[in-house]
């Protein structure tokens, strides 16, 4: 980070030097399209996003996350009749497009800051016989007072299709715009039903919960969440995540796990930039 200082306006800017930022891949989506699905978000606090992955993509993440599937639920948050793997980013390649999908990557450009980051990815398989979750938001442990713009946004991908009786993601209607207001129990719970491949989006201010699943048969979702730059994540990638995988992983990618800067030097590693971790010949002081 060299670039030349003559006022503290210049620290609003961009001080790296050989690592500026680029743009997201959400540029390439329609401006048309973003613009309504940003409205149906900002009105509604969701929208729900059809066919974004076809059969092969979808039978390929069925296909490696199933043996990763063993553990269920410690709490009654995470579910006892509820199997979670963390950290998917470490584990299979499959879910990468999940993560940066550009047709959310566009909503997250026009809702957070730049260099917005990754807060976590993870698979949800809810088994049959499987409780109602606990209705909560996403961006509620930041200690910042409602009402106000979401922190943090999120994505909920159908790998099984979503039922009203298989454990479909729950919401409460309008609640994305609630203050100091909790959900007393009465509030009607909506199930985000949508095909297999399809995604429901949503500010970090939505009630919503895991449904519960009546069904003879698992639900499979992947969530993947994100944050604005100035916050801490959920995970802390940057340590969870080997210099390989990050070196494997897309610009997206890379950039959402903290190899960048919020500036005007946020994110810095010895006084440096992020990615020069990732160079072969980084010397020990960087």
């Amino acid at each position: 980070m060299g670039a030349e200082v003559s006022s503290v306006v210049d620290l609003s800017g961009d001080l790296a030097g050989t690592y500026r930022h680029t743009r997201s891949s959400g540029h390439t989506v329609d401006s048309a399209v973003v613009d309504a699905d940003l409205a149906a978000v900002l009105r509604e606090g969701y929208v729900i996003l059809e066919g974004l992955l076809d059969a092969g993509e979808l039978a390929q993440i069925r296909a490696e996350v199933a043996p990763m599937l063993e553990r269920t639920g410690r709490n009654n948050f995470e579910g006892h009749a509820t199997q979670r793997v963390y950290s998917m980013l470490n584990k299979t390649r499959s879910c990468d497009r999940v993560v940066a999908h550009p047709r959310v990557l566009a909503l997250l450009d026009r809702l957070l800051m730049p260099n917005y980051l990754l807060s976590m990815i993870q698979a949800i398989n809810i088994l049959p016989g499987e409780a109602a979750q606990m209705l909560h938001t996403d961006d509620g442990f930041y200690p910042l007072p409602r009402p106000r713009k979401a922190l943090s946004a999120a994505t909920i991908w159908a790998i099984d299709e979503f039922t009203a009786d298989n454990g479909a993601t729950d919401i409460v209607l309008g609640s994305h715009e609630w203050g100091d207001r909790l959900p007393s129990g009465d509030e009607e719970r909506v199930p985000v039903v949508m095909p297999a491949g399809s995604c429901v989006f949503f500010l970090g201010t939505l009630w919503h919960g895991g449904g519960a699943n009546r069904s003879a048969a698992p639900r499979l979702a992947l969530t993947a969440q994100y944050c604005e730059p100035w916050l801490r994540p959920q995970e802390a990638f940057t340590l969870s995540t080997p210099h390989d995988i990050v070196r494997a992983v897309g610009e997206d990618i890379r950039r959402m796990l903290g190899y960048s800067i919020h500036p005007p030097f946020i994110g810095q590693v010895n006084g440096m930039h992020p990615k020069r971790l990732l160079e072969t010949d980084v010397p020990e002081d960087l």
